[in-house]
């Protein structure tokens, strides 16, 4: 199984270019020619005098701002160094990967140990308020908010300016080599930690957890439209597979101690994540990254097996999607 993955998803194009920098723009859009200029590498500045020195990815002013890679924060970066609506900024220095990975992977030849390189990075994203301006930070992980650029630059194609730290083109980096939201299979991957086999809550004294249980609301008779996977109170919830988030989801809409969640809509799948508090409620995720925490569900239902309300936006059965864990 791994030999396929690595033949279907080789780790160079994994992890060689970087995650979606801008909410909106899932392929990190380099902005186009507009009256201030061009947003390509290499392009014309102050009148052919000198060439950008980066590259221009799209991004609406207000907009969540991601990652591109995991590693160390500093800051600020001052590139106007005007004071002006959009000057700060924030380096990011680290490696092209998570982690290193090592693997045994068995040919004709007998097995051969694999070891997979992390690349290093350094870049400057300007025109961006950071979260904060020191630290660590993972690939993935909200960076910041985009900046008003309209308002010093009325017309323009709003954008960040991201700068190798070297001056070297970085457009190849932002291009993703593999489909957006790659699947592997159609199930999916472990929801709660603790629980690898994404097993359902049975029966308790507040009903059963499969899709389809009866439900009771004291006035009339209903199906429950989701299934429950078993999930601790606390415990860490993981994305099922990639795609956007939106949200949040309120299901009780009474504001309880677990009336939260989010939905992500990927490639074939849309689904709803109940009773869990997300990390962020927009831009996209990939499968298996955290996604939050599950609420505190005894708070509120004592005596329940506690878990995360899953649910298909189109409300069919998501049980076949959940199996993953439990055929392996």
């Amino acid at each position: 199984v791994f030999a396929r993955q690595l033949d279907a998803h080789p780790p160079q194009q994994q992890h060689r270019h970087w995650a979606q920098i801008c909410s909106g723009n899932p392929f990190n859009k380099i902005r186009g020619c507009d009256r201030y200029g061009c947003g390509n590498f290499g392009a014309h500045r102050h009148g052919g005098k000198e060439k950008h020195t980066g590259v221009d990815v799209v991004c609406a002013d207000g907009a969540a701002v991601y990652a591109p890679f995991s590693g160390q924060l500093s800051g600020p970066i001052r590139f106007f160094h005007s004071g002006n609506a959009i000057d700060d900024g924030v380096q990011i220095k680290g490696e092209g990967k998570d982690r290193q990975l090592s693997a045994l992977h068995t040919s004709w030849a007998g097995p051969r140990l694999l070891w997979l390189f992390n690349s290093r990075f350094c870049v400057k994203l300007v025109c961006i308020h950071p979260t904060r301006y020191h630290g660590h930070i993972q690939r993935g992980q909200l960076l910041g908010r985009m900046l008003p650029m309209q308002k010093v630059f009325p017309g323009i194609i709003s954008h960040i300016h991201v700068e190798n730290c070297d001056h070297s083109d970085p457009t190849h980096l932002l291009k993703p080599a593999v489909p957006p939201f790659p699947q592997q299979d159609r199930r999916w991957a472990t929801i709660c930690s603790g629980n690898p086999t994404n097993e359902i809550r049975g029966c308790d004294k507040y009903g059963c957890g499969y899709y389809k249980a009866p439900r009771h609301d004291g006035k009339s008779r209903h199906q429950h439209t989701g299934v429950d996977v078993i999930c601790a109170d606390g415990a860490t919830v993981f994305a099922p597979f990639s795609g956007e988030l939106s949200g949040p989801v309120k299901f009780f809409h009474n504001g309880n101690a677990i009336d939260d969640g989010v939905q992500i809509r990927g490639q074939g799948f849309c689904v709803k994540l109940v009773c869990i508090h997300p990390i962020r409620y927009n831009g996209r995720i990939s499968k298996g990254q955290v996604l939050g925490k599950m609420l505190p569900m005894q708070r509120v239902f004592p005596g329940i097996t506690s878990h995360i309300h899953v649910e298909n936006c189109d409300h069919s059965d998501p049980t076949s999607n959940l199996e993953r864990g439990q055929r392996e």
